[in-house]
């Protein structure tokens, strides 16, 4: 017995769809039972790369954990 599903409505920009989902169910619009996975396998995460300043102890505490666990420390 499937329950029925309220229709979604238009969205005239992203913003006012992202509104409506911040308030709203999922499940009284969508049946999640038919979903199917989806895998995106060329996805990459983006990087940035950042400098910290760190006191020279710590970086030396940070250098041997690496070290031990055969990782680089950056």
């Amino acid at each position: 017995m499937s329950k029925l599903l309220k229709t979604l409505p238009k969205f005239t920009n992203e913003h006012e769809e992202r509104a409506f989902w911040k308030q709203e169910d999922s499940t009284e619009y969508l049946d999640w039972t038919t979903a199917k996975r989806v895998v995106l396998p060329n996805l990459k995460p983006s990087t940035k790369t950042i400098s910290l300043r760190l006191p020279q102890h710590l970086l030396d505490s940070i250098k041997a954990a690496a070290n031990s666990r055969d990782v680089p420390y950056q």
